[in-house]
């Protein structure tokens, strides 16, 4: 999956001082951002492995008290209730 893509002369400029460099992708308008090798795992490194899906018992139990207000009921219909 490592195809190779010819980068603009900015784009080559910005690579090698380590600067990431923003690219949309045609076929889908998908934006993503390209980063060196050596600073991407720079960066992994610094983050650890992580999937959103653990947080969500903290976040529902963090979030109890507002989604169980009475008056968070309004949202449920806000899109019938729009003119």
């Amino acid at each position: 999956m490592n195809e190779p893509v010819t980068l603009s002369l900015e784009h080559r400029q910005a690579l090698q001082q380590g600067q990431p460099v923003a690219v949309t992708e045609v076929a889908t308008q998908m934006e993503c951002v390209v980063l060196r090798a050596d600073v991407y795992e720079q960066i992994r490194k610094l983050l650890p492995d992580f999937d959103p899906r653990e947080a969500y018992a903290a976040i529902d139990e963090v979030m109890e008290e507002d989604w169980s207000d009475p008056r968070m009921g309004e949202y449920d219909n806000y899109e019938s209730r729009k003119k």
